[in-house]
């Protein structure tokens, strides 16, 4: 049975109610400004339905179009929610994290009615062809982060639907509020029963379920790599589900002494401290070229030094706390392991007093290889002499998400973007994203894509349809 908790926001003095259903099992859900317990939800079931043979693309298309228009009409109140949540500022979160959300659905709704077989075979002209199908996977179990809850939200769910998947939700047990939220929304909208259903539960239960439920026939997942491992395993014990991942990173950025120093340190800033430097792509190696070295992070730590991190619903701030205690704890564990392996903090480094799970930018020089890593504002720069030294630092890495390269040099520009192993290479910018262009990781970044229209063919599956109207069959053989 259905019911809401109330979600206070003592900054706007209002309330936002968010719906939840009956169960004994809590999880709290945290404000990381503050430390302060929001509410109490609770864990839930799933429906399936026949929504991809029921529905044709058209409707779909509406649907999904409708969901869209309630979201941007919501936009400040699933900021609010987000930012009381996840920390990051509501300027962030509505502009940015909602606006992207919005233009996803509204790309994936435009390919609703555009999912087709793209071959007709020749077998013989003159008794057979055969021709293919795209057809909808079936049930998806889909696991978000707590780093972008809506924005991840989006990526996983427009394509699912735009193809006639149903989906089993599973928020991250630390940022499920708007999710819960955006389940209200799907009902407004008018989606069938069972279409979207959302289950708040913990990682290693409602996650490990859906990866190893025989009824599930996709999973896909975006978060660490240890986890990612889990899933393909359950996955495989299973029913052999189709599997995609989004999975970690320790993205390199290369800056050549050809560079515009000015906006490559921009960039480089806004790769460490955007979302609080919790993001699968944050570019927290960089590597700059010796003749440059000095210049570019006198400059980069003055760009730092700029921004404004605390509470996300002051809009003076353009970075708030991260995301919960446990994640301040390994953030803090791993700045304390830099300074003790022997590197230089060049700015940061210092714990504030009072509440709230604030990490300011840090930068750290004089680094080794060997060092620790860390999801969250912790930028390390290294040096280099040569294009292929650059090359081999940023690809001596388990993994492959994203890359950044700095060059005014339009030849060196294609070699090194060509040479990064990476699935997301920017050159002259970091971390902008497109919905209509893919993502995904190479090496211990992930399997599969999402965005784009590559996205798609996660959530179909291609039929081959042979069929004979000439051949007379001779029996017995």
């Amino acid at each position: 049975m259905a019911q809401a908790v109330s979600v206070k926001i003592p900054a706007l003095n209002k309330e936002i109610k968010v719906p939840t259903v009956d169960s004994k099992d809590l999880i709290q859900a945290v404000n990381p400004a503050t430390e302060e317990v929001i509410c109490s939800v609770v864990a839930g079931g799933a429906f399936k339905t026949t929504w991809g043979k029921n529905v044709t693309g058209w409707e779909r298309a509406r649907l999904m179009n409708k969901l869209a228009d309630l979201i941007e009409r919501d936009a400040q109140e699933l900021g609010e929610l987000e930012t009381l949540n996840n920390g990051k500022p509501v300027k962030i979160a509505r502009d940015f994290d909602i606006g992207d959300s919005v233009q996803c659905l509204r790309y994936y709704a435009g390919f609703a009615d555009k999912i087709v077989g793209s071959q007709t075979i020749e077998v013989d002209n003159k008794t057979k062809m055969a021709f293919t199908r795209h057809e909808p996977i079936g049930v998806c179990g889909q696991i978000i982060p707590w780093n972008y809850p809506i924005n991840m939200w989006s990526w996983k769910v427009a394509p699912a639907l735009a193809v006639g998947c149903t989906i089993v939700m599973k928020p991250s047990e630390i940022t499920p509020l708007t999710a819960l939220k955006l389940s209200e929304l799907v009902v407004e909208a008018g989606f069938p029963k069972g279409v979207i259903n959302t289950v708040p539960s913990l990682g290693p239960v409602g996650g490990a379920a859906l990866a190893a439920h025989p009824d599930v026939d996709k999973v896909a997942f975006t978060g660490s790599t240890v986890t990612g491992r889990k899933i393909m395993e359950a996955a495989a014990k299973s029913n052999i589900k189709k599997v995609s991942l989004e999975l970690g990173g320790k993205s390199p950025h290369l800056v050549f002494e050809s560079a515009d120093l000015d906006q490559a340190a921009n960039w480089a800033a806004l790769g460490i401290t955007y979302n609080s430097g919790q993001d699968c792509t944050a570019g927290s190696r960089v590597y700059v070229q010796n003749s440059i070295y000095d210049k570019f992070l006198d400059i980069l730590i003055g760009k730092i030094n700029e921004l404004s991190i605390g509470d996300g619903f002051d809009d003076k701030n353009g970075g708030g706390p991260v995301v919960s205690k446990g994640q301040y704890d390994r953030v803090w564990n791993y700045i304390e392991s830099g300074k003790s392996e022997g590197a230089t903090v060049a700015v940061g480094g210092v714990k504030r007093s009072g509440k709230g799970f604030y990490v300011d930018p840090t930068i750290f020089t004089d680094i080794r290889s060997d060092m620790k890593i860390i999801f969250g504002p912790v930028l390390v720069v290294g040096r280099f002499e040569t294009e292929t030294e650059a090359i081999e630092l940023a690809n001596a890495t388990t993994y492959g998400l994203g890359a950044g390269l700095h060059s005014n040099d339009a030849s060196q520009c294609m070699r090194v973007s060509s040479a990064l192993d990476a699935g997301t290479v920017w050159i002259n910018q970091y971390n902008m994203l497109s919905n209509n262009v893919p993502f995904g990781g190479k090496k211990q970044s992930g399997i599969g894509r999402e965005l784009g229209s590559y996205a798609l063919e996660e959530y179909t599956s291609v039929k081959a349809v042979h069929w004979n109207f000439g051949e007379k069959l001779d029996w017995p053989l």
